[in-house]
């Protein structure tokens, strides 16, 4: 099958062509159908499965061939969860509105409000944009969804995550009308909070799954290590980053602060290195991210807020140096690599903290890992027993209402003597003594005589 198959407008596949895109992928094959028929759909596939074209090629293709329910209302807008990945999907519709009269235009948190609202006044046919920001300008009534025609939800399990479901119903009152299309692509369909919110959205939507969330990779090689505490994990780190098969590499660390510490560090083993957390301002992330997919740097160390949808091909090796706190993200973070039918490495460095989120992993995937070694840097730590941990867990339980008791045992005040009746006796203690009787009294007469 091709995309000429899906009678796609000449101008967009002419540009899938420039693009060297002739094969349409399975999610694309069971997706577009269903898409330019006008229907509304729940989507999910493994990451760097194409699903990005699977909606923005029916978005295209709608906008050309029918005519607008409003002249100043966007006709599609696109919601993402992050910055980064809304910046991506924006790049990929620019190329294809290109050869077309239609404008588009990003709506990101952390870029100038004034200016957002100068550019929705100016009528965008397409808007890609985060759920804050664009809710945040739904408010000010800077710009109207009335005339909106496709609503587009990428990531949509990642925007629940964010906590993104007040201002995704907020955007769906705006636009609230039976001639809306809704696309909702999320990484599974399983979770509640995604149906809930579907419920909602969707009106008796199709359902398309391209594999399980927790099937095989087959382009990425997977290896685990022991790691017994931080500084043996940041051996490991350097030993595996100065084998001269690496590409690009991107370290997967727990919290912003280990962002900057491990970057730091990495800098003056002579790596070069970026690192990227939420906290940096939107122009400073633009400019890691830009600097680093131009391959300025070897290494990014990041947050979670790269694990999904960055699209970086010369991406040969992810590190998770701390494991994710869910499993579902591990998924998304080894997905950096072997994309576009490349192969791609990913390391996961497990110590004492990150056994049970690697236990997780392990029950997600339905997989059973074996563990690698490097001869120059054994480790003593082996795994934790579930027989040790429970027994762990429960003798803490145990021990805590007993320190409990002693405690109280120790603050009990000795019983006070009572020396109000009886010294030295107390006074539970002390006899009951009756109070003697009167002796009756007898009255003599003294006329009384003995007989």
């Amino acid at each position: 099958m091709q995309f000429s198959d899906f009678s796609l407008d000449k101008r967009l596949l002419d540009t899938l062509k420039h693009m060297g895109i002739t094969d349409p992928t399975e999610v694309q094959q069971q997706a577009l159908p269903i898409a330019l028929a006008g229907k509304d759909l729940m989507a999910s596939s493994k990451t760097g499965s194409g699903k990005t074209l699977a909606f923005l090629l029916p978005a295209m293709q709608r906008v050309i061939s029918t005519k607008a329910l409003s002249k100043k209302d966007p006709r599609v807008l696109i919601l993402l969860p992050t910055r980064e990945l809304a910046q991506q999907v924006y790049a990929q519709l620019r190329l294809l509105v290109a050869n077309t009269q239609y404008k588009a235009m990003s709506v990101l948190g952390g870029e100038n409000f004034n200016d957002q609202a100068k550019g929705l006044a100016r009528d965008p046919h397409f808007i890609v944009a985060t759920p804050g920001r664009i809710a945040d300008h739904l408010a000010q009534r800077h710009l109207y969804l009335n005339g909106l025609e496709l609503l587009v939800l990428d990531e949509a399990d990642r925007m629940l995550d964010l906590g993104f479901a007040p201002q995704l119903k907020a955007i769906n009152d705006a636009a609230d009308h039976k001639r809306r299309q809704t696309l909702m692509f999320s990484a599974t369909l399983d979770h509640k909070s995604i149906n809930d919110i579907a419920a909602t959205l969707l009106k008796t939507p199709s359902h398309v799954a391209i594999g399980a969330s927790y099937s095989e990779h087959k382009d990425i090689e997977q290896k685990m290590f022991f790691a017994d505490h931080l500084d043996h994990k940041q051996a490991i780190l350097t030993h595996i980053l100065k084998q001269p098969e690496n590409k690009q590499t991107i370290v997967f660390t727990a919290t912003r602060a280990d962002t900057e510490r491990l970057a730091t560090l990495l800098a003056k083993e002579g790596f070069s290195t970026a690192a990227l957390s939420g906290d940096l301002k939107q122009s400073a992330r633009n400019q890691i991210m830009d600097q680093f997919s131009r391959g300025q740097q070897q290494v990014l160390v990041t947050t979670d807020v790269a694990s999904r949808g960055l699209d970086l091909v010369n991406v040969s090796l992810v590190v998770n140096f701390d494991m994710p706190k869910f499993a579902e993200e591990y998924v998304h973070r080894i997905g950096r690599t072997g994309r576009a039918g490349a192969k791609g490495v990913a390391v996961s460095l497990v110590g004492p903290k990150d056994w049970q989120s690697f236990l997780q992993v392990q029950l997600f995937l339905r997989k059973e890992f074996q563990f690698s070694a490097i001869a120059e840097l054994p480790a003593k730590f082996s795994g934790l027993t579930a027989k040790a941990t429970k027994t762990g867990v429960k003798a803490k339980k145990q021990a805590k209402p007993a320190a409990k008791a002693k405690t109280k045992a120790k603050a009990k005040p000795a019983a006070k003597r009572d020396k109000r009746f009886i010294t030295g006796v107390d006074i539970g203690d002390a006899p009951m003594r009756r109070k003697a009787k009167p002796a009756p009294i007898i009255e003599q007469n003294s006329n009384d005589s003995e007989d």
